[in-house]
């Protein structure tokens, strides 16, 4: 999104319109933001304070607070490591680390190239099947380190990139 341009500006004030009746908006406010954007930057909070009433604080808060909500733009395949107990015993934090070895990324960043960002989750509700890793919705079951670069490699070759990975 960079600069809130004005087509920006407006449609995000026209979610903000669509709630107006509603008691406590401003989740379906940020869902519909997220949606429409994959993110919510601060110029973007400060619009919806404007237009809500609600300080830019607590839309801050919200945003943060919430793992499905984004400050920062997310690639195209958004890897998300489980890291809640189970997955955790069974060695997830190797598996993410691995992760972002392959892709020079540290957990919450983007690839350069738009591609990949990793995202540390608490608990995926797939304990059965740990390790587990998603990407855009598809679960990886019984994740381990030497099939990282097999899954990462798989997103490139879709991508044209075809052996990139190391």
């Amino acid at each position: 999104m960079g600069k809130l341009n004005e087509a920006a500006s407006k449609k995000i004030v026209e979610i903000c319109k669509r709630y107006k009746d509603e008691k406590t908006p401003l989740m379906m406010i940020l869902s519909d933001i997220q949606n429409e954007y994959g993110y919510i930057p601060l110029e973007v909070q400060e619009v919806v304070s404007k237009e809500t009433g609600i300080p830019v604080a607590e839309i801050y808060g919200v945003v943060t607070f919430y793992s499905f909500f984004s400050l920062n733009p997310k690639g195209k395949y958004v890897i998300g490591c489980c890291l809640g107990t189970a997955c955790y015993v069974k060695g997830a934090q190797q598996v993410i680390d691995k992760f972002c070895e392959v892709l020079e990324i540290n957990p919450g960043e983007t690839t350069k190239d738009g591609l990949f960002t990793i995202d540390a989750l608490r608990c995926i509700g797939a304990c059965g099947i740990a390790p587990a890793v998603s990407i855009n919705g598809k679960v990886y079951p019984k994740m381990s380190v030497s099939q990282v670069t097999n899954v990462i490699n798989e997103y490139l070759t879709a991508e044209g990139k075809a052996g990139a990975a190391v």
